[in-house]
């Protein structure tokens, strides 16, 4: 199963610092048909204008990854961890038994990011909070594992969540495609940029794909397109 879920289609607030488009239910917009995707509970997509970000506040049990794609977010947060990332990198926060952090742009121009929310597999472990550069050239016509909590080879470089998933990245070039071993689990995939083709659907940058019962995932590029998955059971 491959449904595209429009950009359109996504639930909206603007906040006039922060300009907020969620493809599940999430603060004030709630649809029962979006209410996560596997372990996947919240995928937001972000853009916070220049000089603002999000003051402190807690959250628990909760692996929270962010995928910046223009601009770069500076965190700080209750164990001490201060640091930042830039586009085309990612920090990951695993909430555990609870965390205070605060998440900012502290630049003029606008930050343009994904949230993405996945739920543990267990409670009650430690917060942590890293982040990691990953090199542009090892996503260039394939999937990277960027986040995981498996224990498998293609997982050994990436940053450490608590759950049984991943989240992957891949840039490709216009006419070229990419592959992906599901194996039956969910996937929610978002073009970060460019327009693609799965399986004979077309989804455009920052529509949500949301694809189920697929053994191999195969992603044609019809623009030059930047790509983020998530695979989850």
């Amino acid at each position: 199963m491959i449904e595209v879920r429009p950009f359109d289609s996504l639930g909206k607030a603007d906040h006039g610092w922060l300009k907020a488009n969620f493809h599940f239910s999430f603060a004030g917009y709630f649809d029962q048909r979006r209410m996560h995707w596997g372990k996947l509970r919240v995928w937001n997509d972000d853009i916070i204008a220049g000089k603002s970000g999000f003051p402190p506040h807690p959250h628990e049990d909760m692996e929270i990854i962010t995928y910046v794609r223009k601009g770069a977010i500076s965190h700080k947060d209750s164990l001490g961890n201060e640091g930042t990332t830039v586009a085309g990198d990612v920090q990951v926060m695993s909430a555990g038994t609870g965390i205070v952090h605060a998440e900012y742009n502290l630049a003029e121009e606008e930050l343009q990011s994904f949230q993405l929310w996945i739920m543990s597999d267990r409670k009650g472990l430690p917060p942590s909070w890293g982040t990691k550069p990953f090199p542009k050239e090892a996503r260039e016509g394939q999937f990277a594992v960027l986040a995981s909590g498996r224990e498998e080879a293609m997982d050994e470089d990436a940053l450490r969540i608590s759950a049984d998933a991943r989240v992957l990245g891949a840039t490709v070039k216009a006419g070229e495609s990419v592959r992906y071993d599901l194996g039956g689990r969910k996937g929610y995939l978002v073009p970060a940029s460019g327009k693609i083709e799965i399986a004979g659907e077309r989804a455009n940058a920052r529509d949500g794909v949301a694809i189920a019962d697929l053994d191999v995932l195969e992603v044609t590029a019809l623009e030059d397109a930047e790509l983020v998955l998530v695979d989850s059971a």
